[in-house]
């Protein structure tokens, strides 16, 4: 008989967490449905997560691309979650070994691997919104490998779209956040960094007390504005990034500048 049957697991995890010299961690288990709310009342997310080559959005190639549907009502309750789309994909030049390091993919893995753009624009076809942690690289990636499936579809980032920090966060990395909502996942491969995001956003916030997802979909309905520093000086670049402007190469057709992304009013993202 294995050891956890003989031990009550679960009786030793509520005695720990009644100390408070002790914190538990779960391994993140599948999410159970909320019953009793039709589809026709939800809308179709879908999140998304690529391991890729590199961090250059213009010339890196993806390695693994996985996508979660999950269904969620618009004060950001998450109803269920569907299956997955998760390929691995040969590149054109062979993965480094740091990439290795970091994803767990080989070379040997993604031998004679393709994603086909059309399985992919079928997938994405009924989905209301495309969410990712950290969109404004996912979405670079994906719009570039597929566009006809990403680039009229409605974003939102997980990570800059919540207010993490607002609620007593010090970071906004999906191990660290997993971590403090008391649950680990097995980190840096598509699929399993998808789940623990959609649980993320399925969890209340310890100030508001409501859903991380409710809090993104408020951010994300409102319009935002693309400040562009076209013709800033070199040396005003760590001034840029220290208020948030990122660089773009322009090799998406829009300018060789720092930009920032502001909501309504100005008032600046998280």
């Amino acid at each position: 008989m294995a050891f956890d049957e003989l031990i009550d697991l679960e009786a030793i995890a509520k005695a720990l967490e009644a100390s408070p010299h002790y914190r538990v961690l779960r391994k993140l288990a599948p999410r159970l449905p909320v019953l009793g709310i039709a589809d026709e009342e939800t809308k179709l997310g879908i999140y998304v997560d690529t391991e890729a080559t590199g961090l250059d959005t213009a010339r890196d190639e993806i390695i693994e691309l996985a996508m979660v549907p999950f269904r969620f009502t618009p004060d950001g309750t998450v109803v269920r979650v569907l299956p997955a789309f998760n390929k691995l994909r040969e590149p054109s030049t062979p993965i480094s070994a740091e990439i290795t390091d970091i994803t767990g993919i080989t070379n040997e893995m993604v031998a004679g691997c393709a994603i086909d753009p059309d399985e992919v624009i079928a997938f994405t076809r009924d989905a209301d919104l495309i969410v990712a942690h950290n969109a404004a690289y996912d979405r670079k990636m994906l719009e570039r490998f597929a566009p006809e499936a990403f680039e009229h579809k409605c974003w939102s980032c997980s990570m800059s779209q919540v207010p993490w920090r607002e609620q007593g966060f010090e970071g906004t990395k999906l191990g660290y956040l997993a971590t403090q909502f008391g649950f680990f996942y097995d980190k840096h491969r598509a699929v399993s960094d998808c789940l623990a995001a959609i649980e993320l956003l399925a969890s209340k916030m310890p100030k508001s007390g409501r859903t991380a997802l409710d809090h993104m979909l408020e951010v994300a309905r409102k319009p935002s504005f693309r400040i562009w520093a076209t013709h800033a000086p070199y040396e005003l670049k760590d001034v840029l990034k220290a208020r948030k402007y990122r660089w773009n190469d322009g090799s998406d057709g829009f300018p060789k500048a720092w930009h920032v992304d502001v909501l309504r009013r100005f008032e600046r993202q998280k």
